[in-house]
């Protein structure tokens, strides 16, 4: 029988596919017990000495609660279902729940709707699809552009950059570091030109000056977003949901219909227009009628606006019951009887296409290959289509290349050559591309790929997906130019890091390492309870993006330093996964700074001072009024560096001369 320490800390991994040996990896990182199920005897492991890594590998179909009870399913904390069969992984995680109520449930799926139902049944449930997590990665690293990943939260979209300084980014230089994070920016990283880039944040001084060859990389709010979105529920939607806003001005209702307009298609267009130009002159028709002839009623008006919009202009006047009418109404309502023939003929023409296009799937006509400064996308699987669709979004020139035919519904809009992959490369101009991504299944033929790419076009940027860690170090080395990227092994952190607890809600790439999006809901006995963001941002080497109070007030993006968290408060970081397993062990780097107060200049800043030491470093105000009625004095209580300088700054601003220093240990 485990112990109670073992029931803590004991996650259990089924199928131990690619992914799955991915999860078991990192998980063994957090120093805690791992389990595994899969349902082949002997599995091809892929990352070195793994087997030695499982505290237990049990042989069995993880939908048995048998095998599920015989691999520990009732000490765990979580299960990390990751076959490659859907349905698989959805009856286990009902067999999972019927066993241990208390399990976190991490599945693979892509049913985004019934991910949502799970949810809702199965409680503490978190659903990702791997191709999806790291397909922006791809993507970005092809463009070859300072943007390193894109998110969006509270409907405002966040942009993370990383410029190299150059006479194209003057804003930038000769400022120094500080003055870059605003309410709208947080700095990330900084490094002079030929050092190595840093592996975590805050590697950089406040007061430090950008010069011409460094590299800044930081995040920012922006209400320029690079894509649109793809899925038409989405688009149809936006429109209607902007009017449906509170306070809407004529601006955005102008923006939202342009929107809207731009959106549809040419024969969305059509009918739109010709469906106002019928109503306009029904209306018209109307009201010419009723005011001509003073004796019919409304209803006749009507009617007789009606019968000429169907076509029935003979109808009208070949009975010649009508009293004589006066010639521009005469050729009024022939222009009516004209239009509204027109109008019924393109209703039938969408009509019939529906249902044409219902029944059957005929081929569209792809668009011309690129002829130069455009992506090569070589494999149109999951991975591949994802990425495919979000270079779409960017309005980024494109064609694909696939082996076998794939559903002509498939990324309609895109150049795509099938055939022998090597014969269709000659016809995709590759001399002349932007970039290449490779990705198809093969990781042999991905590097092959990329190696005759690059012989023809060496000022290409090369993206390849592997699978087997050893074969991408191996890649690395040879094609230092190239971008060796594991779709399994980027999401494996997101994977790992749901399951201790987080809601990750993205990932990109930055100095070559994955970077988190991670939501934390403040409980009362976790290890950021109580603490201002300042010790939980260079603590753990986080960067808090996002924070939002128990009460539902509004959110705040890039919150300020002085917030002290509470329990149920909702805070977003940037992490890493090391920065994550310091959260979750409750490792806290120390404070080794201190402030020694000199002096002050005015009267007033006695008592401005003690308010501004008391909201920074979060001693009470009776530590801080003492502080500050007894100078000079060092502060009892030591600080982050950055939060030391932060103080010191704020403090000379209201006339208090401070300075830091390091606390001897």
């Amino acid at each position: 029988m485990q112990d109670v320490h073992q029931s803590v800390n004991s996650f259990l991994v089924c199928g131990l596919g690619n992914l799955g040996q991915y999860c078991i990896s990192v998980l063994k990182e957090f120093g805690v017990a791992v389990n595994g199920i899969e349902i082949i005897d002997s599995p091809k492991w892929q990352i070195p000495d793994l087997p030695t890594k499982l505290d237990k590998l049990v042989i069995g179909d993880c939908r048995q609660p048998t095998v599920l009870e015989q691999a520990g399913i009732r000490y765990c904390r979580a299960i990390l279902i990751v076959t490659n069969d859907e349905s698989v992984n959805i009856a286990a995680a009902f067999a999972a729940r019927a066993l241990n109520p208390n399990v976190r449930l991490v599945i693979r799926s892509s049913q985004e709707n019934l991910n949502e139902l799970l949810k809702q049944n199965l409680g503490n449930f978190v659903a990702f699809e791997p191709t999806q997590l790291p397909a922006k990665s791809f993507a970005l690293a092809a463009l070859g552009s300072e943007t390193r990943g894109f998110f969006t939260l509270e409907k405002r979209l966040l942009r993370v950059v990383r410029a190299d300084i150059s006479i194209t980014n003057p804003w930038l230089v000769n400022r120094q570091i500080c003055e870059l994070n605003n309410p709208n920016r947080r700095v990330l990283t900084h490094v002079r030109a030929g050092q190595a880039l840093p592996t975590a944040f805050y590697q950089w001084e406040l007061d430090a000056k950008v010069l011409n060859g460094d590299i800044v990389a930081f995040i920012e709010v922006t209400d320029n977003h690079p894509t649109r979105s793809a899925q038409p529920s989405r688009s149809q939607t936006k429109f209607w949901h902007k009017l449906s806003n509170a306070g809407i001005t004529r601006k955005k209702l102008a923006i939202s219909l342009r929107e809207w307009w731009q959106e549809r298609s040419q024969t969305q267009r059509v009918a739109v227009f010709s469906a106002f130009l019928m109503v306009g002159l029904f209306v018209l028709g109307t009201l010419l009628y009723k005011s001509q002839y003073p004796k019919i009623t409304w209803q006749q008006a009507i009617n007789a606006s009606i019968v000429l919009s169907i076509g029935g202009f003979d109808n009208l006047f070949g009975q010649l019951y009508i009293e004589p009418i006066k010639w521009w109404l005469h050729l009024f309502s022939l222009s009516l009887t004209v239009a509204g023939t027109i109008f019924i003929g393109i209703l039938y023409a969408i009509m019939t296409e529906r249902v044409l296009s219902a029944k059957f799937q005929f081929s569209r006509r792809r668009a011309l290959i690129p002829k130069s400064d455009h992506v090569v996308l070589v494999g149109l699987g999951r991975v591949g289509q994802r990425v495919a669709t979000i270079l779409q979004e960017l309005k980024q020139p494109l064609v694909a290349v696939h082996a076998t035919e794939v559903d002509t519904e498939i990324l309609s809009g895109v150049p795509l050559v099938i055939g022998n992959i090597k014969q269709a490369l000659n016809k995709v101009n590759i001399t002349t591309s932007k970039s290449i991504i490779a990705v198809t299944d093969d990781e042999v033929a991905n590097l092959e790929i990329a190696l005759r790419v690059h012989a023809e076009n060496p000022g290409a940027n090369l993206v390849i997906r592997t699978s087997d860690p050893r074969f991408s170090e191996n890649i690395a080395q040879l094609l230092p130019f190239a971008r060796v990227m594991g779709a399994y092994a980027l999401s494996a952190e997101a994977f790992v890091a749901a399951a201790f607890g987080e809601n990750i809600l993205s990932l990109f790439r930055l100095n070559s390492q994955t970077t988190l999006v991670a939501e934390y809901r403040v409980k009362a006995d976790d290890t950021l309870n109580g603490k201002l963001l300042a010790e939980i941002a260079y603590g753990y080497g986080v960067v808090p993006i996002l924070y939002q109070k128990a009460t539902g007030d509004p959110a705040k993006l890039m919150p300020s330093d002085d917030i002290q968290l509470a329990p149920d408060d909702k805070l977003t970081v940037l992490a890493t996964i090391d920065e994550l397993q310091k959260i979750e062990r409750g490792i806290i780097g120390k404070k080794n700074w201190l402030i020694q107060v000199e002096r002050t200049f005015t009267q007033d800043a006695v008592f401005d001072g003690a308010g501004i030491i008391s909201r920074i470093s979060g001693c009470d105000m009776a530590t801080a009024r003492n502080v500050m009625s007894q100078l000079p004095q060092i502060l009892p209580c030591p600080l982050y560096k950055h939060q030391a300088q932060r103080l010191v700054n704020e403090l000379g601003k209201a006339q208090v001369l401070a300075h830091i220093e390091q606390r001897q240990n």
